[in-house]
């Protein structure tokens, strides 16, 4: 009935990407060829720098995800064209007009007219006849807007009243699915709406609703709510509690709405003013904040995945102790501790029950004469005590040990390894033993390994981030995946030694040909080059191409099978090599021979000087590992209980977890403090992880407890680190 907005101003998929993202549209549109010829992220950031103009993996990433967000909407607007198309409604103006939409809400807001709708009061009107009732008053020409109903009160209309009433109906309807009035609407809730939270009737005193309380008499503007307490009233009034709601000032809105169909002050002009208002008030508001209300969720939600993706990165990245022979244990108080010796391999030698906390003195000491003795007969290097449950008296009652060995002790965190213990993973590894074994095992192996024994569990079960049953499950899958993807070819695999869950995410591979490469391996034995990987069954040219960079030899034939340099550009070296009179073995070795290198002498079609940059740096340090080395960490002797914590007090902690409103560190009792974002540092935190990474020794105050809440109050400030 009214003007609708203009057409949106024509996009292809590489430019509405590049003005999303502020990278060039040459740099989008390679990337977007790569990732259709089947190229992975990491391979794509690692080794075609010279065709995307040195994307590094977050800029890569991020066209990956846009990319499959607008293919989201591709597949949308086919739903939407058939739709119309069927109602014989669909002009090629239209047709442009959906084809140049990258915006779902703009591309809802073209659809509603022609929507499928349940049988609504403006269509009980139009088979009424009122349509040029409505259409007339829509005009604002007629003073007497009574007199003009009158002629339509005859049949099925019984009265003026009715008839005014269904034509109001039908302009509520035309307001409602107005795109210029939608827009408006909008651009207001975005601006100046408020979120607002009430108890919920007859939640008041449930003591499970007891950590919603402040939340019960609840309201702030929309855009200052952080996404954690945005998340925490969704979940609140998902589980009853709350009564969560979202708007601006109606008069505001209703003004809008006014300016653009009021014409003048006429009786007409009144019914067109009473239809603004109920449409807005039971069409266009509940309708804009639903949709105001899953945006706002949607960013919460990339601000909460985003914190667990970068918390689950510094886990995964954690400091391996290496190929050590390890004692591990998961203790526990009742039911004594489970203990596991490993070799250097992580193969499970040999496993007990000890119980160092037994009431009994025989059986403090029979425990004690037990792992003296397994430490000696497994030639024990370090000892892994899980932090869970009797964590800290198992940790004090092996420092009392008599040992034979000079042995390391570390405190691991057991976050995850009952998932494991019970998953088809562990029961194909350890088919001969129970999860309580397995436990133990996987608490040695991820001392030994991080990243290769946390990738045998699904990330959201290894207690980082929060929120995570509450986000977007798809979106959170793919963030963790491409975090795990990413570390893992960061570090570099070892062939001949990783386990098919870890070969899994290798770039290139996935779980099909991580099997085949394992199968492989049993009936082959260790591969002894890169090149034997294209025997493997199934594992073509392509894979080859994605993996093969990623994947390590040791000690092989051809030193570069040991490097991240691509079997692409093996010549390269070879050349370079050459030119210095050496082999490439020596080229790895002798710095001053690389310093003889020009590597723009080396620079061709195929190979740029960004790779050739990347190759100087790894024949310098071919196939290092990125990750830092591990650290021991002691706990306070003093301090094993909440009751043990007094204002004031300096202690050492780990930091367990990292929240957009801070970090949570264990300073050694079963309860971790809270450092509050403001108590982080002395100046302005805007972001956590700017501050404190994961596992991270840092010394805290103790602010305040309160043991009857378990709640401890932590500070950073003014605290030397």
């Amino acid at each position: 009935m009214w003007p609708q907005s203009a057409a949106i101003k024509k996009l292809d998929f590489s430019n509405f990407i590049s003005q999303t993202l502020g990278i060039s549209s040459g740099q989008v549109a390679a990337t977007l060829k790569l990732m259709d010829e089947g190229a992975t992220i990491p391979f794509i950031s690692r080794y075609r720098k010279e065709a995307t103009g040195s994307l590094d993996e977050v800029q890569v990433a991020a066209i990956f995800n846009e990319a499959a967000r607008l293919q989201e909407v591709k597949k949308r607007k086919e739903v939407i064209l058939k739709s119309i198309e069927e109602q014989g409604a669909l002009t090629e103006e239209l047709r442009a007009r959906i084809a140049e939409c990258y915006v779902l809400a703009t591309l809802e807001d073209i659809y509603l007219p022609y929507k499928p709708k349940r049988r609504t009061r403006a269509t009980i009107a139009r088979e009424k006849g009122l349509e040029p009732l409505a259409e007339e008053l829509a005009r604002q020409t007629y003073v007497e807007a009574a007199k003009l109903a009158q002629k339509y009160a005859t049949g099925k209309v019984a009265s003026v009243d009715e008839a005014l009433e269904g034509a109001r109906d039908i302009i509520a309807e035309w307001v409602n699915e107005n795109e210029t009035a939608r827009r408006q609407v909008r651009n207001l809730f975005e601006r100046e709406a408020t979120i607002s939270a009430t108890v919920a009737r007859g939640k008041e005193k449930e003591a499970e609703g007891a950590k919603y309380r402040d939340y019960f008499a609840f309201s702030e503007p929309l855009h200052k709510c952080p996404s954690h307490r945005l998340l925490a009233l969704r979940r609140g009034e998902a589980e009853g509690f709350l009564r969560v709601s979202i708007a601006p000032q109606q008069e505001k809105s209703l003004g809008i709405l006014e300016k653009l169909f009021v014409k003048n002050d006429s009786e007409s002009a009144m019914q067109v003013k009473a239809a603004i208002t109920d449409s807005y008030k039971r069409l266009l508001s509940p309708s804009i904040e639903t949709e105001v209300a899953a945006q706002s969720k949607g960013k919460a939600d990339g601000e909460a995945i985003r914190v667990f993706a970068d918390n689950l990165r510094q886990l995964l990245l954690s400091p391996p102790l290496g190929q050590k022979n390890v004692l591990a244990i998961d203790p526990g108080f009742r039911t004594g501790c489970k203990v596991v010796c490993l070799d250097a391999q992580g193969n499970l030698r040999h496993n007990a029950t000890i119980y160092p906390h037994a009431a009994s003195r025989s059986e403090r000491v029979m425990a004690a004469k037990k792992m003296e003795a397994m430490v000696e007969a497994y030639k024990v290097d370090a000892i892994a005590i899980g932090n869970g449950t009797a964590g800290r008296e198992t940790e004090d009652f092996v420092k009392e040990l008599r040992l034979s060995r000079k042995v390391q002790v570390f405190v691991v965190s057991e976050d995850g390894a009952s998932i494991y213990s019970a998953s088809p993973v562990a029961r194909e590894e350890f088919p001969e033993y129970d999860v309580t074994v397995r436990g133990a095992a996987s608490i040695g192996r991820r001392l030994m390994d991080p990243l290769a024994e946390l990738v045998k569990i699904d990330p959201k079960s290894i207690g980082v981030g929060q929120y995570q049953h509450d986000v977007n499950q798809q979106q959170l899958k793919r963030s963790l995946d491409q975090t795990v993807e990413s570390c893992v070819n960061l570090v570099g695999v070892n062939l001949n030694t990783a386990s098919k869950h870890l070969l899994a995410y290798v770039s290139g591979l996935g779980a099909q040909l991580a099997e085949n490469v394992v199968s492989w391996r049993r009936e082959h034995g260790a591969f002894a080059s890169r090149k034997q990987l294209r025997e493997v069954p199934r594992l073509g040219v392509k894979a080859f191409e994605q993996c093969a960079g990623f994947l390590r030899i040791s000690n092989p034939q051809n030193p570069l099978d040991n490097s991240a340099v691509h079997p692409e550009n093996y010549h390269v070296v070879e050349q370079m090599a050459k030119d210095v009179g050496c082999s490439v073995g020596d080229l790895l070795q002798d710095e001053r021979l690389r310093k003889q290198l020009n590597p723009q002498k080396y620079v061709s079609e195929k190979v740029g000087l960004p790779t050739l940059l990347d190759i100087m740096k790894e024949l310098a340090k071919p196939g290092l590992d990125p990750r830092e080395h591990v650290r021991i960490f002691e706990f306070a002797q003093h301090v094993h209980a909440i009751e043990d914590l007094q204002e004031g007090m300096i202690l050492p902690g780990i930091v367990t977890n990292i929240t957009a409103f801070g970090a949570f560190v264990d300073v050694g009792i079963k309860q971790d403090g809270l450092v509050h974002i403001s108590q982080l540092a002395d100046a302005f935190v805007n972001n956590p992880n700017d501050i404190v990474k994961l596992h991270q020794h840092v010394q805290v105050r103790v602010v305040s407890v309160d043991a009857d809440r378990k709640r401890i109050q932590l500070s950073m400030k003014g605290v030397q680190q």
